[in-house]
């Protein structure tokens, strides 16, 4: 068996395909027992929702362990292109990062993306050195003008945000991931460990997911199950499935078999 490329982006290499997040979890405590058995080591976290300046335990950013996990903000509850630069600006003269998952909302019900502004604020950001994975739709026209943007990776949804519907385009996150050269990465719409399989047997190369794991009846273990669904759906696809067929094939060919 052939080993695995790494997942590298932007020039680094993470261990883990799983990336997590940090909103809606019942207790810190169990966010980081969720997060270890996630076996992910990277998360993200809400520019716009933790105080960047007063530290201690009732401080989100005092329990995620920076030499373990890399902190990836967002621009989560930004709904303009200069909302978004202007938080993603913030994260960084904060000492976060110069990554950025960026998120500009065109609707509040849904809160799919406003493509439009999302690549405005890519093109702002990548000029200012910024590493930009973009949340965007599954759209295969605007995943490839975000990867001319700069982009570092391309983020298409599955379903909506904490919708746990799964992926619903399949067809659609095939025909990203053919048609551009960065890596990319399902965002939104997991619910269950099938989803983030499928994802990854859809040729995904990796899955971020915050509200299937934190809602779960057991986040912990639900957790471990996303990390084991991760794997088994990268071999999967590494592996290469069997062709589709219209009619039954036996298990146990008869050619060949004395007697006959």
């Amino acid at each position: 068996m052939s080993a695995d490329a790494p997942f590298v982006l932007a020039g680094r290499e993470f261990r883990s395909r799983l990336i997590v997040g940090t909103g809606k979890y019942p207790t810190f405590q169990v966010m980081e027992e969720a997060h270890r058995a996630s076996g992910a080591d990277m998360v993200t976290v809400a520019v716009r929702r933790v105080d960047l300046k007063n530290r201690g335990p009732e401080n989100l950013l005092d329990h995620i362990d920076p030499a373990r996990m890399f902190i990836l903000p967002n621009t989560a509850a930004c709904y303009t292109a200069e909302e978004a630069v202007r938080t993603a600006r913030l994260g960084r003269e904060a000492g976060l990062s110069h990554w950025v998952k960026l998120e500009v909302i065109g609707d509040e019900k849904t809160l799919y993306p406003d493509v439009i502004g999302l690549l405005e604020a890519t093109r702002v950001l990548v000029k200012e050195g910024f590493v930009v994975l973009p949340y965007t739709s599954d759209d295969v026209v605007v995943a490839k003008k975000l990867e001319d943007a700069g982009a570092a990776a391309v983020m298409p949804l599955g379903a909506p945000i904490g919708s746990g519907l799964g992926v619903q385009n399949r067809i659609n996150i095939q025909l990203i991931r053919e048609a551009v050269r960065v890596p990319v990465i399902l965002d939104a719409g997991v619910g269950t460990a099938s989803d983030a399989a499928l994802a990854m047997e859809l040729g995904a190369d990796g899955v971020l997911m915050n509200t299937a794991i934190a809602l779960a009846n057991d986040p912990v273990r639900m957790a471990r199950a996303m990390k084991s669904a991760v794997e088994a759906g990268r071999d999967a696809f590494l592996a290469g499935r069997m062709a589709r067929r219209m009619y039954a094939s036996a298990s146990s060919p008869l050619e060949g078999v004395v007697g006959r």
